[in-house]
């Protein structure tokens, strides 16, 4: 660093505090960060060496000191930091200034949940240093082998991109589950931690310690990040940015049973506790697992600095194989007493280290701009790219968003842009070289007006998104909202976009309530329609009329009504009626309805039109009540069983059976899974992981069988 005086590095280091701040805020407290890990690592490392130059200007709560906190401040707290945060730092940082992040699931719950107990760690949970060099790794190595008298024994571990979270067994019994919090104090989420089923709640026969800590992290892998953020995108939310993100806005909300459909899974890697019989980190592990604690299998005990980097080496490219996120490797010295020796900095141990693997980015020109509509109305601006190699795949387009996004990156037409993969699967723009940017770069023009239906856009003042609000006029919205209405998770009708749109340009089809009108006269004047295929369509329209009322829910697409979301509303408006009569105050006062979700279901519901939909809906006999689930059989009392891929019917209809015949329906496969229920075309990596475990994997005629079907 070149020199700089006292006054200019006060005022730099002032600068880089209150960013550094804002950033760990999105990033802990929001899960909605806006600049990448190693934009902050850089951030912070030169406020470390403008720190190491000043002693005398070190504060006790700069962000070098300190342990970033998940803890959501008070309202009071909150209020000023958001100020604070839009803002933006008195220097000369505007052009790295983030807008205002936009509304998590965290931000949208209603007053009542302000959070959870927070617990004080009985030790305090640190943070690790880390580097993006393989040299600075070696020099951490090699300074401690000097130091103690030759090579040392090291475990290298897979750095799980996820949430750290505390477990405290006593006489095996999991009573505790804490956040990293502030490193003093973090939250209590046992209640969703214990819907993770690869964590158990009693630990197997063995000879564990009556009391002890197990620290790791819970994170979210690719297949269930890709079907939550799905979910996100269909209903016209802004979807989480990677499984990091994912899984920690996940851990914290209200709703346990919300917590047991987002597929969170955990591992495992350093023991605490009073006298404990291990000499090296790596006998304690072994230990957790064979207790039935998840641990990981990626991980090694290497001996000497080359070997560490070797261990590295290897798994830079095939941690891209993984079916989750990881960013980098940790390196622990694996003798336990030489860490006691070592000690701890205010804010890492000084025996483990953090390798992190820097993000595999392309350059390439932005093309063009496409402003794309979705079923529930909401804008969605689309870069197209030039082709580029990314990460194994050909990446030619990737989502901007929304405006806020757009601005915050002040994109232009032609310009030079960086493209990452978001947790390796997502494609996303995360910055333009501006020193490639043409003279004749174009600030793109934002819509404002529908580019369907011409209507003028409108964005409510707590969303981050445009929508069109010209739901039954807007001919996109109409044939997507058909095509969602008939989809397997909804009504599961025989009907896919080419017969959705083929209806609807016809005029056959404008409301959802006209499929259940057509008749087979109808179909077979129709170009390409046969009998079967005419008999196989209405045979689907009249077995949609089972199909539960929370699939109903879900099916008449409620804007910001999900699957999750329509389940919770079955359960607590056991019918339509008193669903159409609540307000949006009674809404907000159900678990995990927060305030937009609220009033934009109360909205739904007071449009005469959808009201009239329902009637006519009700009238073609579709369920608008819940039905207690009949209780079929114990055939599969006790069994656990996954169900990944495409069958016969719906998975929801197959997890229905599922439960009705005594078994339990989870998300993903772990040591307490029974069986993985395996269709066409099924999760690579859940297939993979009953493999690696054992688990048998049966398909559905077995199943069916085994169910006596």
């Amino acid at each position: 660093m070149s020199k700089i005086s006292k006054s200019a590095a006060r005022e730099r280091i002032e600068a880089l505090s209150q960013e550094l701040r804002r950033h760990n805020y999105n990033y802990y407290v929001l899960n909605a960060p806006v600049i990448s890990d190693f934009e902050f690592d850089l951030k912070m490392q030169e406020l470390q060496a403008l720190e190491a130059m000043f002693p005398e200007l070190v504060r006790p709560d700069s962000p070098t000191q300190v342990v970033g906190s998940d803890i959501a401040p008070a309202p009071e707290e909150k209020v000023r930091l958001e100020a604070r945060q839009a803002k933006g730092p008195a220097t000369d940082q505007a052009a790295t200034t983030p807008a205002p992040a936009p509304a998590t699931e965290a931000t949208q719950a209603p007053a009542k949940h302000t959070g959870f107990e927070q617990i004080t760690h009985r030790y305090p949970m640190l943070s690790l240093g880390n580097t993006y060099s393989r040299e600075d790794m070696l020099a951490f190595c090699n300074k401690i082998e000097a130091e103690n008298g030759g090579a040392l024994d090291y475990s290298c571990e897979m750095k799980f991109d996820g949430v750290a979270i505390c477990l405290t067994y006593v006489n095996g019994r999991l009573t505790q589950a804490v956040t990293r919090g502030d490193g003093v104090k973090g939250d209590n989420v046992l209640a969703n931690v214990l819907t993770i089923k690869s964590i158990p709640q009693l630990l197997k026969p063995g000879d564990w310690p009556s009391e002890f800590e197990i620290r790791g992290e819970i994170f979210m892998p690719y297949e269930a990040f890709d079907s939550l953020n799905a979910e996100k995108e269909e209903i016209g939310e802004q979807p989480f940015a990677n499984p990091r993100n994912a899984a920690a806005g996940s851990l914290k909300l209200q709703s346990s049973e919300q917590v047991a459909q987002r597929g969170l899974d955990c591992v495992l890697y350093h023991m605490l506790g009073e006298n404990l019989p291990f000499a090296t980190h790596s006998d304690a592990i072994k230990a957790a697992a064979a207790w039935g604690l998840p641990t990981s299998p990626l991980s090694e005990v290497r001996r000497g600095a080359q070997a560490v980097v070797d261990y590295i080496d290897y798994w830079d490219t095939r941690r891209k194989a993984l079916p989750y996120a990881t960013d980098g490797v940790v390196i622990k010295i694996n003798d336990l007493q030489l860490q006691k020796r070592l000690g701890f900095t205010a804010k890492s141990p000084r025996w483990a280290t953090a390798y992190k693997f820097k993000p595999e980015q392309a350059l390439t020109p932005l093309l063009s701009i496409d402003y794309q509509i979705g079923r529930t109305g909401a804008l969605t601006p689309v870069a197209n790219l030039e082709p580029v190699p990314l990460s194994g795949t050909i990446v030619k387009r990737a989502s901007l968003h929304n405006k806020d996004q757009m601005d915050l990156l002040d994109i232009r037409i032609g310009d030079w842009v960086y493209v990452e993969k978001g947790g390796e699967i997502i494609p996303k723009i995360t910055a333009v070289e501006l020193k490639k940017r043409p003279a004749n770069a174009a600030r793109p023009d934002f819509p404002t007006l529908c580019p369907d239906c011409g209507t003028p856009l409108v964005r409510d003042e707590d969303e981050a998104r445009h929508y069109c609000p010209n739901r039954t006029g807007c001919p996109t919205q109409i044939k997507a909202s058909f095509v969602h209405f008939a989809s397997r998770d909804a009504m599961d009708i025989l009907a896919g976009e080419a017969t959705i749109d083929q209806l609807f340009n016809l005029g056959l089809i404008r409301r959802l309530s006209d499929l259940y009108t057509l008749s087979k006269e109808q179909l077979m004047a129709l170009e390409g329609w046969q009998e079967k295929s005419c008999e196989n369509f209405l045979a689907s329209l009249e077995r949609s009329k089972s199909v539960p009322f929370e699939r109903v829910i879900y099916a008449v697409g409620i804007r910001h009504v999900g699957k999750t979301t329509a389940k919770t509303l079955a359960k607590a408006f056991p019918d339509i009626d008193r669903l159409s009569e609540a307000t949006a105050d009674e809404l907000s006062q159900t678990e995990d309805i927060g305030p937009i979700v609220a009033a934009s279901i109360a909205e739904w519901f007071c449009n005469a039109d959808n009201l009239r939909l329902i009637e006519e809906l009700r009238q073609h006999g579709l369920q608008m009540q819940s039905l207690a689930r009949e209780q079929l059989s114990n055939a599969l009392e006790g069994k656990s069983i996954v169900v990944s891929g495409v069958f016969s019917i719906s998975r929801e209809d197959m997890k229905g059976l599922i439960e009705a015949h005594g078994g339990t329906a989870t998300g993903s496969v772990s040591g307490k899974t029974s069986y993985l229920l395996a269709g066409d075309k099924p999760g690579d990596a859940k297939v993979k992981k009953a493999t690696q475990l054992g688990v048998e994997i049966i398909d559905e005629d077995t199943f069916f069988k085994m169910i006596g079907r």
